[in-house]
């Protein structure tokens, strides 16, 4: 069965265009195109697609005004495009707050010639919200296996990549984790008011997520108190041109200090670093605290910044005092720096199926064993508060 696509833009070429590659993919199909959002709302309503691409400067009606009007009246999966601009970022995080589930840059150039990884980028973040509204897996308890060997690979490569200070290499794709069966964890999805906090004292939460993580981090960040006792890493999968206006969106939002990340930032209780884009974000000890490395992230790397570099830098550095959640999206980023973070002590816990746009990232925490606890978003802040906060 394939996934129906309705495209809209107000360039015919980029119409086009985008029609051609998602076309290329035999799971997906475009069944139409419109040249505005009045178009869109009404195609939407006309045709049910099951994924719809959004530009957001267009005449007649905006891409704004059609992700609400398209989310009160036929609710439709959505990937917002956006020019990297710092207007670009603002108006893709109003899409965002209006109900679209994803967004990528709106680079012509990539789209024009033909490059295969913005074509199989493009491809792949449709069908991961086309098969969210397709199917929802019912997770069974099974057996758990012991991780493959080349798993442990990986951790070795993350580990020396973090001594020497430098990215490691991509890891498994989404769709290696995507075949993954699911440990019992994934059964086990605790309700804030019954969770038991463990005891355990922290110095540092850290914070991992990528497709629907800016939703997923300003519900969790807006409930925590100013005095929060802990600082915070956010490591969000995001271009260096979002990065700047999401953070100053959630310190205007949040009772907390939100800050984009900077090389030598102390780490200080109750602030939250978000992780620049197009950077890894690393952490050190520094007396009885800690403060964070900014390094530039390497071309090889998948992610920039990458939830595995950080993760993995903690483990180095803050071993067992360190609560980490694993949060929505693609791929498997986070599950090896998370396997670290475990085994120096640490607690890992991760986002549930049903309240996730992808459930990518935190599936290859709880297939792996990884995680102790899962919760649905609307659980997650009231937990950790009850788990990182004493007295």
């Amino acid at each position: 069965m394939t996934i129906k696509v309705l495209v809209v833009d107000d360039s015919s070429f980029f119409r086009r265009r985008v029609s051609e590659i998602v076309n290329q993919d035999p799971e997906l199909e475009v069944i139409a195109t419109a040249s505005n959002g009045a178009e869109a709302v009404k195609l939407a309503a006309e045709l049910n697609p099951q994924v719809i691409t959004m530009d957001i400067e267009m005449p007649v009606m905006d891409g704004i005004t059609a992700v609400r009007e398209i989310m009160a009246k036929s609710p439709t999966p959505i990937l917002m495009f956006s020019s990297l601009t710092h207007d670009g970022a603002k108006a893709t995080l109003d899409a965002l707050d209006a109900g679209a589930l994803d967004f990528l840059p709106k680079r012509f150039e990539d789209i024009a010639t033909n490059k295969d990884q913005a074509i199989l980028l493009l491809q792949q973040r449709v069908k991961a919200l086309g098969r969210r509204r397709l199917f929802r897996p019912i997770a069974r308890p099974v057996a758990q296996t012991a991780a493959p060997r080349a798993n442990d690979r990986v951790s070795d490569r993350i580990s020396a990549r973090v001594g020497a200070a430098q990215p490691l290499a991509p890891t498994p794709s989404s769709t290696a984790v995507a075949s993954q069966t699911v440990t019992p964890a994934a059964s086990q999805r605790a309700s804030a008011a019954g969770f038991r906090p463990s005891g355990k004292h922290y110095k540092l939460l850290l914070i991992g997520t990528s497709t629907g993580g800016p939703v997923a981090l300003q519900k969790i960040l807006t409930q925590f108190p100013a005095h929060y006792p802990h600082p915070i890493l956010l490591i969000q999968h995001m271009p260096a041109a979002f990065t700047p206006a999401f953070a100053n969106r959630l310190n205007g939002l949040c009772k907390i200090e939100v800050k984009e990340a900077v090389n030598g930032d102390l780490l200080r209780p109750g602030c939250a670093y978000l992780a620049p884009g197009g950077m890894q974000m690393m952490v050190e000890r520094s007396g009885s605290s800690g403060r964070i490395k900014v390094l530039a992230g390497n071309v090889e790397m998948n992610y920039k910044p990458s939830v595995d570099i950080t993760f993995a830098s903690a483990s180095k550095h803050f071993g067992g005092d360190v609560l980490a959640v694993v949060l929505t999206g693609m791929g498997a980023d986070g599950r090896e720096g998370a396997r670290m973070l475990k085994a120096a002590g640490a607690t890992i816990w991760a986002q549930d199926e049903a309240s996730c746009v992808v459930y990518g990232m935190p599936q290859a925490v709880v297939s792996a064993g990884i995680a102790s606890q899962v919760f649905s978003l609307d659980n997650m802040a009231e937990s950790i508060l009850k788990e990182s906060c004493r007295g």
